[in-house]
């Protein structure tokens, strides 16, 4: 009897509610800040999602949209309420559905990370520390939150998404309730791995129900916080465990959040992908096809990692930043990317820099600009200064 060949990262994979993703290289989530300040998309940012399809990705995850928009995470979101513009919605998920390629939105809520200009930090326990303030939700505030992204997941069937991610990681509302630096609570929501799991079992278990059976539902979780304190590898792959048979079509595994003065895990020094071995012992305790995201730099790293079984997709981000059509080069032979370094790195430095080349990469001038990191990280904050007005009288913000 023969064995199936190993997969590498041109094969197609098919996720367990049927639908086929043509490769396994998926653009994974980045805050894009390309919303036009009022939550709506703009013709760069359509254009964006178009380029990354047109380059050949598999799916395109389009980072932080808000179903709420009292819980932003920068002016820049999108918000898919009852005021979003839906032809503007309709406009990006075709655009960005091109070639093959998918289009899904990360469901999203800062929760304690919320943006002070434009909200109220506001998560599992109160928290306060110099630098960083939150106030505690109520338990009814607790028990909306699954109906919310329900609700969002819904408008994004019926605006033309192929899916959701529902983001349980990087220190955002989520993510903190599965961390006990963030959660303090004593009620049902609080104390024990199950109990902080709670609200992203309940939140998966509510999009599921609503969304149709072909419909991606994926799940961003931390590996670990990175933090001391926070969640840990030996929790998450309880996380794991439990995730099984709730209707999860892909499972990304990332790490690290965004608490003040912690590095993200995609400024960290280390070479190689990050969250690959966690996968491995991911591997052991579910069926759900898994994908690691950070770290991605090599198309020997990524192919890698498909042959190992590990995964059974990459996640890239910077890389398709810096080569919007990085698939169709490393199917073709093309080199790999070069990443920008920089003399000095300002705090967030990196981040606008990045940022910054996907407005440039959405207005297809890329080749027209090339700025130091503290030209982009001026030009980065400007722009969302100017957008916190737009922002606050949009959802009546005081």
């Amino acid at each position: 009897m023969r064995t199936a060949p190993s997969p590498t990262l041109f094969t197609p994979l098919t996720l367990p509610n049927g639908r086929v993703l043509k490769n396994r290289i998926i653009k994974s989530a980045m805050s894009d800040s390309l919303g036009d300040g009022q939550g709506n998309p703009t013709l760069a940012q359509m254009r964006l999602y178009e380029r990354w399809a047109e380059g050949g990705v598999a799916a395109s995850i389009i980072g932080e949209v808000q179903g709420d928009p009292s819980y932003p995470e920068k002016p820049g979101n999108l918000v898919l309420d009852e005021k979003a513009n839906e032809a503007s919605y309709r406009e990006l998920a075709r655009r960005g559905s091109a070639n093959g390629a998918q289009l899904w939105l990360q469901l999203g809520h800062a929760g304690a990370l919320t943006h002070l200009p434009i909200g109220e930090p506001k998560g599992p326990s109160e928290i306060e520390f110099p630098d960083f303030r939150s106030k505690a939700m109520s338990f009814a505030e607790i028990q909306a939150v699954p109906g919310c992204f329900a609700k969002t997941a819904l408008r994004a069937v019926e605006l033309g998404f192929g899916g959701v991610q529902i983001h349980a990681a990087h220190g955002f509302l989520l993510s903190q309730f599965l961390s006990p630096l963030f959660n303090h609570r004593t009620d049902a929501y609080g104390g024990s791995i199950q109990a902080r799991m709670r609200l992203l079992i309940e939140t998966v278990e509510a999009v599921r129900a609503v969304v149709p059976s072909d419909f991606v539902v994926a799940v961003k979780l931390n590996a670990t916080d990175q933090l001391d304190g926070g969640l840990v590898e030996e929790e998450a792959l309880k996380i794991v465990a439990e995730l099984e048979g709730k209707g999860v079509d892909l499972l990304d595994i990332s790490g690290g959040t965004y608490f003040p003065g912690a590095p993200s895990s995609s400024d960290r020094s280390s070479k190689g992908p990050y969250f690959v071995e966690f996968a491995q012992a991911a591997r052991q305790l579910t069926s759900i096809p898994l994908m690691a995201t950070g770290g991605f730099k090599r198309k020997e790293e990524a192919e890698a990692a498909i042959l190992s079984k590990a995964v059974d997709a990459a996640g890239l981000a910077r890389g398709l930043v810096l080569d919007p059509s990085l698939p169709a080069s490393w199917q073709a032979g093309e080199r790999d990317p070069v990443f920008p370094r920089f003399a000095t790195l300002p705090p967030a430095g990196m981040t606008a820099w990045f940022t910054m080349r996907m407005t440039d990469l959405g207005e297809d001038r890329e080749d027209l600009v090339d700025r130091e990191i503290s030209e982009a990280l001026a030009e980065y904050e400007k722009r969302d200064e100017l957008r916190v007005s737009i922002w606050k009288n949009r959802n009546s913000v005081s």
